[in-house]
């Protein structure tokens, strides 16, 4: 079982999945290769002056591997509650984890589906969020959404502070207390 099960590897869930690999969580993406970034230039990320969204996207599968995240082309079509935690139904797969992430950007279909609350979107072409808390905790206990889908701006630097905002708060709950991520330069 997984500590962690995130669906999208865009920005939010690619964030999410370094800070949650990295804490030593058992993390795993489930990623559709459908993210809106795939389809970007990016000229506005701070540290970046350019890079094409596929590119960057690959980076941050990488680095998220790196501390140890599996990462799956898989596509989900259902999260249901189990004893333990939540069973991810993929079309190639069937996960389980103690918490699933939702960041499936523009597409909250998912999210309906398995009976997330949701609402009317605020950026331009985003019919539907979820309904989230400032925490991204959703109203199923143990689900929760981070990035576009959650309602936050579609612009990838912020997609990807809000994916690693919420698997911190994750951690936070798995940990039993406050989890801080912040590493200093080795001398």
């Amino acid at each position: 079982m997984y500590d962690i099960a995130i669906i999208g590897a865009g920005t939010a869930g690619g964030s999410a999945a370094v800070f949650a690999a990295k804490a030593g969580k058992k993390t795993i993406v489930i990623d559709s290769g459908k993210s809106m970034t795939k389809r970007a230039l990016i000229l506005n990320h701070y540290g970046i002056e350019e890079i094409a969204g596929p590119e960057l996207i690959e980076i941050g599968q990488k680095q998220a591997a790196n501390f140890g995240a599996e990462i799956v082309q898989d596509t989900v079509v259902n999260v249901t509650k189990t004893e333990n935690g939540l069973k991810v139904e993929g079309e190639s797969g069937t996960y389980e984890a103690k918490h699933v992430i939702l960041a499936t950007g523009a597409l909250a279909t998912l999210a309906e589906k398995i009976g997330v609350n949701t609402k009317d979107g605020t950026e331009p072409r985003i019919k539907t969020i979820v309904d989230v808390g400032l925490d991204g905790k959703t109203n199923i206990d143990g689900i929760w959404a981070a990035g576009t889908v959650a309602g936050v701006s579609v612009h990838t630097i912020i997609t990807a502070g809000d994916g690693a905002k919420v698997a911190i708060n994750v951690i936070s709950e798995l940990n039993g207390e406050r989890y801080v991520d912040h590493d200093v330069l080795k001398n």
